[in-house]
């Protein structure tokens, strides 16, 4: 069996790419060519063919799906940059699909795709987080990740070519332990279903020869074993970490417009058999993998803290708001928070402008003074 592997050196890419070489699979990796890849793909030397592309040129993608049978496509921008280049984002995940759906449909003997997308595609979920596959696709005002999602997944649908679709869930690995801006853009209450990346990969492999899953939609999580509220989530890490429960404020989060809740997954897992890890699993993991550095957490705690929450617009949203509006009524208050709220963005830009301005003139005076005494 010939399975050609897209986005294989990210972090679901190498569990998938693990359990393809575990199944004896031909692997062919397409890939972007740059220094960290080629780190990794060293790592797999003689085990896979490797083919270094662009999933936008159509003729790198020609040569990549030549020949093969199962088309798994992983590769995509995701956020935070997909959210913030939403042209680079729509010419990857949904131009690049395009490339390979055409490229399918030129071979004699035409290749299956399985495609992952993302529960992103349901959008927020604070109120229902009970998700399944039959459900209203409604991304969250501003996630264009999401879109880019269901415009790949309806090419699919409409290609004619035999496909089967995973939605993914919030992914977990002990790779990949970096705090990045996007941990903020989730409601504290929200409900989350992880699924380890090593769950994920033995899901896609094991769905390469499944006959079952042609032609359907799926939603990949870990289980009931893996369910927990983003606070707990976090108060659980902070801990693991070093740094304590609570240790965020909750003016740093958003309120709402973002995704995640608990996943049906009978169906998947039912024929793929993949939800090996829990939640009390991933955070053994965790520990395992942070050591001793945990016991010197709490000396830079405090500085940890400044940084992260630098990260936050929402926090730096609240304390703009603080600093601004304490001494109107509270009637007033409702009405600047209002008005400062839908122009926040372009007032802190202002603000710069201005604190530069007044810099300028700062030295201005200082020359000027100096020229007159010097007179």
């Amino acid at each position: 069996m010939n399975v050609l592997l897209t986005g294989a050196f990210g972090n679901v890419g190498l569990s998938t790419l693990k359990e393809l070489l575990n199944k004896d699979y031909n692997v062919r990796v397409f890939e972007v060519y740059n220094r960290k890849n080629r780190k990794l793909a060293k790592k797999f030397k003689s085990k896979i063919d490797i083919v270094w592309g662009d999933l936008r040129n159509k003729d790198d993608v020609e040569s990549a799906v030549k020949e093969e049978d199962v088309i798994i496509h992983l590769a995509a921008i995701i956020p935070p940059l997909a959210d913030i280049n939403t042209s680079l984002a729509e010419s990857v995940n949904v131009g690049g699909t395009k490339n390979l759906l055409n490229a399918i449909k030129n071979q004699p003997q035409k290749p299956k795709i399985i495609f992952t997308s993302s529960i992103a595609v349901y959008g927020d979920r604070l109120d229902n987080p009970m998700i399944k596959t039959t459900d209203i696709l409604a991304p969250s005002r501003g996630d264009y990740y999401a879109l880019t999602k269901i415009n790949a997944e309806n090419l699919i649908r409409d290609s004619g070519v035999e496909f089967a679709i995973f939605r993914l869930t919030y992914i977990t690995s002990v790779n990949k332990l970096n705090m990045d801006p996007l941990m903020f853009h989730m409601p504290l209450d929200t409900s989350i279903e992880i699924c380890d990346t090593k769950d994920v990969g033995l899901a896609l492999a094991n769905a390469v020869e499944c006959d079952e899953v042609w032609g359907e939609t799926f939603n990949l999580a870990g289980g009931e074993r893996c369910r927990i509220t983003y606070r707990e989530y976090l108060n659980d890490m902070m801990k693991i970490f070093g740094l304590g429960r609570n240790y965020l404020p909750e003016e740093g989060f958003a309120e709402k417009d973002f995704h995640c809740g608990f996943c049906d997954t009978h169906k998947s897992e039912n024929l793929l058999h993949y939800q090996k890890h829990t939640l009390q699993e991933y955070y053994k993991e965790v520990k395992s993998k942070i050591g001793m550095k945990r016991h010197f957490m709490p000396m830079v705690k405090w500085m940890i803290r400044l940084n992260l929450l630098k990260k936050s617009e929402f926090y730096r949203r609240f304390k703009f708001f603080k600093k601004k509006a304490g001494v109107f009524t509270i009637s007033e208050n409702k009405l600047i928070r209002k008005i400062l709220s839908n122009n926040f963005n372009r007032i802190e830009l202002l603000e710069r402008k201005i604190e530069k301005l007044e810099e300028l003139t700062s030295e201005l005076v200082e020359k000027r003074s100096a020229l007159i005494s010097t007179n």
